[in-house]
């Protein structure tokens, strides 16, 4: 018999949500205002003009995309630590697509963004390329940023999907969210599978994840912070493993 409280109370819960809220701020930012605003699809000198001129900007969104990653570290370990009494193994499984998805892939594609500014800031590749020539490395780099960042999202899908399944195995959170969240899941696997091997329609599958990712991951983690769990879970003493 194990105690579930020592596991996972109701505050390391709020916690987790506090967690996960900050990450889907910093995420949010760099990724949908930061990006969002400095790259200009289909047009790399506008894109790289906007780099340079915006370059504390263009770093803020890297350093928040760090601080998402480290965040989600500490994420997954305590969703493992929640969900471990119902399915060890799932759990464990789960959280290690996460720890992949972002800590992992997710910040070493961060050189990517990175580089994508100190091409532009060198004085060596500027004497050696001309100016149009230095402007497509860096699109380069941001267009390789953007297919690692569809690699790690393949990854978190499938964390999402076990992450659902154990929600549905057990009584921590409302069912709903088990069923908000496969649709995340849907989401992230349509968007990389689609991007990469139908392209053209990346408008279309990145509405598809902002809708289901707001529905399932905002959702739960507002339940988290507000609810904490549900009062079953709250009542329950201890759970055989």
């Amino acid at each position: 018999m194990i105690n579930v409280k020592k596991l996972a109370s109701v505050n390391s819960i709020q916690l987790t949500g506090m967690l996960y809220l900050l990450v889907i701020i910093c995420a949010g930012f760099s990724q949908g205002y930061v990006r969002g605003t400095l790259i200009i699809s289909e047009d790399v000198a506008a894109t790289a003009n906007n780099i340079v001129q915006n370059k504390g900007l263009f770093q803020l969104g890297l350093t928040t995309d760090l601080i998402a990653f480290l965040l989600d570290t500490v994420i997954a370990v305590m969703l493992y630590k929640i969900f471990k009494p119902y399915n060890k193994t799932l759990a464990m499984v789960s959280s290690a697509f996460r720890l992949i998805a972002h800590p992992a892939i997710g910040s070493l594609n961060l050189l990517n963004h990175y580089m994508a500014l100190k091409v532009l800031e060198s004085d060596s590749l500027s004497n050696s390329f001309g100016t149009t020539q230095v402007q497509d490395m860096s699109a380069y780099f941001m267009e390789a940023h953007h297919y690692g960042y569809l690699i790690a999202g393949a990854f978190f899908g499938v964390h999402c999907l076990l992450l659902a399944i154990l929600i549905y195995k057990s009584n921590v959170f409302p069912k709903v969210f088990g069923g908000l969240l496969l649709g995340a899941s849907a989401g992230y696997l349509i968007e990389t599978f689609g991007n990469f091997n139908v392209p053209g329609y990346e408008g279309y599958t990145a509405l598809i994840v902002g809708i289901a990712a707001a529905l399932g991951e905002v959702g739960l983690t507002l339940y988290m912070l507000i609810k904490g769990t549900t009062t079953s879970y709250k009542n329950l003493k201890e759970l055989p493993i």
